[in-house]
């Protein structure tokens, strides 16, 4: 260690103001923390001393997606060969085969990320971001499986330097950086994003997805016997084992990663909890409104509505982004409430677009700050009044 600890000090030394190695200081730097503790760190006084970091957080937040991942390789090879009428008991099969078309989508998100990154940090002068770190990650995990390589390099690229570069990087973005990509290759390229189908083959074939057919089902004709005919249990919409993006099917590892972001400190249980809330009430009070010729996507029970599309992960790993959320304790409560009834809303409601989340998020995303701004002035007000 002490060998490294001598490398790393020498490449410090030959990164600072003069030196040679000067103009390629925040890669210089990001590999030093990304290895070793900041000597930066205070040593005495009044100070809060933790080792978590900014760099490290978002790796705590890499490692919560990692099931999610590693599910979304095996369903994309199980949804591949099911669809071919193959054999899905080889697991590991399953897993190569989703490997093969997951991992490249991971490896270009994460090149493309880097790139602007290390190149708007030596163009500034200031250290790397680790936002990447997570961006690279939640990109590819709210994809298709089957999404081109060069798409996933040009939706990386736009929600980097739009999404959060031009606001001055990590921390100043007031939109989500991934759902920034995401929601651009959606209005840019619509054919391979989404729709009534979703590709769920390697090789051409596909399947329609669980709110596919409850859109095209109407309420007399019974959506709950349309998904139940189509395999589509509400067991399996748990569990995940059914067409959708990469990470978004299983409700049940979205919320055991939550339960790790939870447990580590880093995400708002006030934000998730008042999702799941929102998205719930409103799916009841649809149900309620759904008439004979209504779409199936109305009259769903609101515990198929909270485990179909994207919900589960959006409430956990995207709404909860602490800085295009609300801040406030009471904000976070209205913020994660009215982003779950707007996600099912627009899914019920709007007949172009069955799945809402993403939107919802990026809408809510633009009103956080007006939330936060009236939960403190009401704060401001009362304290005045008690004066």
């Amino acid at each position: 260690m002490s060998f490294i600890d001598k490398k790393l000090d020498e490449l410090e030394e030959m990164s600072k103001p003069g030196k040679p190695l000067h103009f390629i200081w925040p890669i210089i730097e990001a590999q030093d923390t990304g290895i070793r503790v900041p000597s930066t760190r205070t040593a005495k006084g009044a100070h809060v001393r933790d080792f978590v970091n900014l760099k490290r957080m978002m790796v705590l937040v890499v490692f919560a997606l990692i099931p999610c991942l590693l599910f979304g390789i095996y369903n994309a090879g199980y949804q591949a060969t099911l669809a071919a009428n193959g054999d899905v008991s080889n697991f590991w099969g399953l897993m190569g085969l989703g490997a093969l078309a997951v991992l490249p989508i991971v490896a270009v998100s994460y090149a493309a990320g880097a790139v602007w990154e290390v190149g708007f940090a030596i163009v500034r002068g200031h250290e790397i971001n680790e936002g990447f770190l997570v961006s690279g990650m939640l990109l590819p995990l709210i994809l298709p499986p089957t999404t081109p390589l060069w798409m996933v390099a040009v939706g990386m690229s736009f929600g980097i330097v739009i999404g959060k570069e031009v606001f001055g990087g990590t921390g100043m973005n007031i939109l989500n950086p991934a759902l920034t990509a995401r929601a651009f290759l959606f209005f840019a390229y619509p054919a391979s994003m989404s729709g009534d189908k979703i590709w769920t083959a390697l090789d051409g074939f596909t399947g329609a997805s669980p709110l596919g057919i409850a859109y095209a089902t109407t309420v007399k004709d019974g959506v709950l016997d349309a998904l139940g005919s189509a395999g589509f249990t509400l067991q399996k919409l748990f569990y995940g084992l059914v067409p959708g993006s990469i990470g978004e099917t299983s409700t049940l590892l979205c919320l055991f990663g939550g339960a790790v972001l939870l447990i580590a400190g880093i995400a708002s249980w006030r934000i998730m909890l008042s999702m799941f809330l929102g998205g719930a009430l409103v799916s009841v009070l649809i149900q309620q409104l759904a008439g004979p010729d209504s779409s199936g996507l109305m009259d769903l029970p609101f515990y198929y509505q909270l485990c179909m599309g994207g919900f589960a992960f959006g409430a956990v790993f995207m709404a909860t982004d602490p800085v295009s959320a609300a801040g406030t304790d009471i904000g976070k409560y209205i913020y994660g409430f009215l982003t779950g009834a707007l996600a099912i809303t627009i899914r019920a409601l709007n007949p172009a677009y069955p799945e809402g989340v993403m939107l919802a998020i990026l809408f809510m995303n633009i009103f956080s700050p007006l939330i936060d701004h009236y939960v403190v002035q009401a704060n401001v007000m009362r304290r005045l009044k008690n004066a």
